[in-house]
This record gives structure tokens, C-alpha cells and sequence, in this order.
């Protein structure tokens, strides 16, 4: 257990990710308000780091930033030491629906996150072999409504892969699925972070899918010692246990009470 933002055992010492008192304020009609704040996180090359926290905590948003889809208010986000001002070309996401478009194959759908520069018949390689990693060779033919709700969110994964972003950012990506399809979804997305030369930042309110896949736990909240507005880094631990890591070993059960109680949730036994 740690209390070392950022921390993930045998990774790379130069972040991938770094934030930088970061801040992010909203103005509507006139009213402020302020939804993150002194957010300071270094992310390692190759990581794989959860953000939990409440509805509300700013997990999306936190999220975005490091995408560039917004700007913080206060504070700096870099990727390998060069600032995000924009969306940044260096990141892809994947969100809690696939957002596939209808009229095109699954192949399709997954050429379609191929860099515009990319040479057709490496291209058609590429997506050929994503398809492969995801499991969905033989649905290369199918269209959406042909496909199950975890083959879209394979889909939708392959696509944010095509042209190897630097920073996966998945928002609640496995919430919509049955207990059993993201299960195997999380398997899943262990192989392709073994398979993909990419660092992994995802969005769950799930504390045993944090606890599974990542490295490191970030728990987002409001600083109940601070009268200052908007929610900041709480804690963040980094489990020792390899994966695949076990529900019932002593660490899982201790640090899974700690994210919890991080959360507000005390549970006196175990279920």
C-alpha cells in the first residue's frame, strides 16, 4: 500500500502522463463553479491507473483534460514533457457506449480510427490485426446491430487502438455490460495493454475493477479538512499482488476497505 501519486511497481520513471496543479472551473449564467482542484498526478509510461471517486467528482472531466478536450483553469497537463493545449493527437478514447457508426462493418468502424496519413495497405494490415487482438477476425464482415453489446465495446476498443495512441483514456467503458461480458472484458483489456505499447488511464466507479487491472488507484473527492470547493486527490494506492490478483487475498480485501472508506463506504465484514 502507498500514498505515492503515481506510483506503479517496475514502471518507467518518466511519466507519460504529469498534471500539474490542475484546476478546472465551469461558468454558467454567470455562476462559478469550481470542480477540480491542486490536481498533481504523475502517470508512468505503460501504467495502467483507475480513477474512482463519487458521481460528481470530476472523474470525466479529469479525464478530458488529459485529452485535451478541455482546458484546466489553473495548472498544466503534459504528455512525455510537452504540454496538452489542444485535443491532443497522442491520445485516444473509448466511452461507456461504442458509439460505433451503423452503416459501417466492424472493420470499417475500426479503419476508421486509422491516422489520416496512414498508407492503405498498412492500414488494412493494422486493423487486420487488431481485429485479431480483440477477438473479432470473424466478425470483420458484421455491421453494429449484428454484433452483442461486449463485441461494439471490442470494437470501439480496437478503433481507439488503430493508430497506437500514446494514452488510452477509457470513460466507464465496461459500466453498460453484464457481470459476465465485463469480466471477460477486463481479461481483455490485460491482454491488449500486454500486447500494445500504450499507457492506460480509465474512469470506473467500481473498486474491485480498479483493483483488478490497475497499477495504481487514484481516488478523486472533496477534502473534508479544506473549506476550498472542488474535489483533489484524496489517496491513491498501488496494489503489490500481480495480476491476476485474487478477490480473497489478505491485500485485495484490506485495500478494497481503504477505497471504500476513501469513498465513505465502511463495511464491518466481509460478504
Amino acid at each position: 500500500m502507498t500514498d505515492t501519486p503515481g506510483a506503479a511497481p517496475h514502471a518507467p520513471t518518466v511519466p507519460a502522463v504529469e498534471l500539474s496543479g490542475v484546476g478546472r472551473t465551469f461558468e454558467t449564467r454567470g455562476q462559478r463553479r469550481r470542480v477540480l482542484r491542486d490536481v498533481s498526478l504523475r502517470i508512468p509510461a505503460r501504467s495502467i491507473v483507475a480513477i474512482i471517486g463519487a458521481s460528481g467528482s470530476g472523474k470525466s472531466t479529469l479525464l478530458r483534460l488529459i485529452g485535451g478536450l478541455g482546458k484546466p483553469s489553473d495548472g498544466t497537463v503534459s504528455i512525455d514533457g510537452t504540454p496538452v493545449v489542444a485535443y491532443d493527437r497522442r491520445c485516444a478514447f473509448a466511452f461507456q457506449e461504442p458509439r460505433l457508426l451503423p452503416w459501417r462493418t466492424v472493420e470499417r468502424n475500426v479503419a476508421y480510427g486509422l491516422p489520416r496519413s496512414q498508407d492503405r495497405e498498412a492500414g488494412a494490415r493494422r486493423v487486420r490485426e487488431l481485429l485479431g487482438l480483440v477477438g473479432l477476425a470473424d466478425f470483420a464482415g458484421h455491421r453494429p446491430r449484428q454484433i452483442s453489446g461486449g463485441m461494439a465495446q471490442r470494437t470501439s476498443l480496437a478503433r481507439a487502438l488503430a493508430r497506437t495512441p500514446r494514452v488510452l483514456l477509457l470513460d466507464e467503458p465496461f459500466g453498460a455490460l453484464d457481470a459476465l461480458t465485463r469480466l471477460r472484458m477486463h481479461d481483455l483489456l490485460l491482454d491488449v495493454h500486454a500486447a500494445e505499447p500504450t499507457t492506460v488511464v480509465f474512469v470506473t466507479h467500481d473498486v474491485d475493477e480498479a483493483l483488478v487491472l490497475a497499477d495504481t488507484i487514484v481516488v478523486l473527492g472533496h477534502d473534508e479538512s479544506s473549506d476550498e470547493p472542488g474535489a483533489t486527490i484524496l489517496r491513491t494506492v498501488s496494489p503489490e499482488q500481480p495480476r491476476p490478483r485474487d478477490h480473497a487475498h489478505p491485500e485485495f480485501v484490506a485495500l478494497r476497505h481503504e477505497l471504500l472508506a476513501a469513498l465513505g463506504v465502511h463495511l464491518h465484514s466481509e460478504i
